[in-house]
């Protein structure tokens, strides 16, 4: 070998030494969803990891699975994961009891939670939901907090409904067999329902109290520890939401190449993306879009407080930050 050849050599491996590969450099993250991964209302993860959107962030993100969004809080809050999803109103529901956790970004400015009955019902309001059976996916999922208090600023109790807690599949199967006659859960399964040959009539929470869009949470440990691992993430997501927003029928095919359980689904996840486009991740200015709004968890806290759903007051600074969207 020449002298210039090897001086080549030696500078090709001081570089390949100094400068470490995408993989080893990317940070790796725990994110608790509180449902299965595959679920239409998730499609904002999917594509952050599909378009590379974590990893241009430096991210190494490995999805979990909790059991609805106040497990997901109680996981993160105690370490047993770096981030995870909720409703933006979850962190109060866990933090009165002392778990550090805070929502770090909205996914919107709309409600996630609706409330679907059959229409051979004959409901044309939550106040016609007294006496009925009603499905959550689980007693830990914020939909369910949410469902307390649109039922109780409606005057009814939770004695005056039968609320039945039947898991991810059985939401969808249990309407259309008529098992149950209203669920409280997200806003595509109206179309999954209808699918299965039963219309439905939809009443988003927000017509009855200030519900919120899912969040992403955060430990205060690890938002003081990890600020950059939060901020990609942060960022990651929100890109997510301005493709969905900006191209609904893009971001399903976009999916639907991703998720091969919905390689032939792009229909269906356009008309759950449009319903989402517009009832939830929906703001009135696009630099709103990720912040909360520290005057409407007060007015969801009221709710919450005057209906029994939580027994201690915390201060609204304590449930979130926007430092991490600007």
């Amino acid at each position: 070998m020449t002298t210039l050849g090897r001086i080549a050599c030696i500078a090709a491996l001081a570089l390949s030494i100094a400068l470490p590969t995408a993989a080893s450099a990317a940070e790796k993250v725990t994110f608790l969803l509180p449902g299965p991964e595959n679920l239409p209302a998730f499609v904002p993860y999917q594509l952050a990891r599909a378009k590379g959107y974590f990893a241009k962030a430096g991210l190494d993100v490995h999805f979990i699975v909790a059991k609805g969004g106040a497990d997901v809080a109680t996981q993160v809050a105690v370490g047993n994961a770096d981030l995870g999803g909720g409703l933006g109103d979850t962190s109060m529901l866990v933090r009165a009891n002392g778990l550090p956790v805070r929502g770090v970004a909205l996914l919107g400015g709309g409600g996630l939670t609706t409330i679907i009955v059959r229409k051979d019902e004959g409901i044309d309001s939550i106040a016609g939901l007294k006496g009925k059976r009603i499905g959550v996916t689980s007693f830990g999922n914020t939909n369910y907090y949410a469902l307390l208090a649109a039922l109780a600023d409606n005057g009814i109790r939770k004695s005056d409904v039968s609320i039945e807690a039947v898991g991810f599949a059985g939401i969808i199967k249990l309407m259309v067999a008529k098992q149950l006659d209203a669920i409280s859960n997200v806003p595509e399964n109206a179309t999954q329902i209808e699918a299965g040959g039963v219309p439905v009539e939809s009443f988003p929470v927000t017509q009855y109290f200030p519900a919120m869009a899912q969040a992403i949470l955060a430990s205060d440990k690890t938002i003081k520890e990890r600020p950059q691992v939060v901020r990609g993430f942060v960022h990651a997501i929100l890109q997510s939401l301005r493709d969905i927003m900006a191209d609904p029928r893009q971001a399903a095919a976009d999916y639907a190449k991703a998720v091969p359980q919905y390689k032939d689904k792009a229909g269906f996840i356009e008309d759950v993306l449009q319903r989402y486009a517009k009832q939830v991740y929906h703001v009135d200015k696009p630099s709103d879009l990720g912040k909360f709004d520290p005057a409407r968890l007060a007015a969801v806290e009221k709710v919450y407080l005057d209906n029994n759903v939580i027994h201690a007051k915390v201060p609204v600074a304590d449930l979130y930050t926007n430092a991490f969207v600007d």
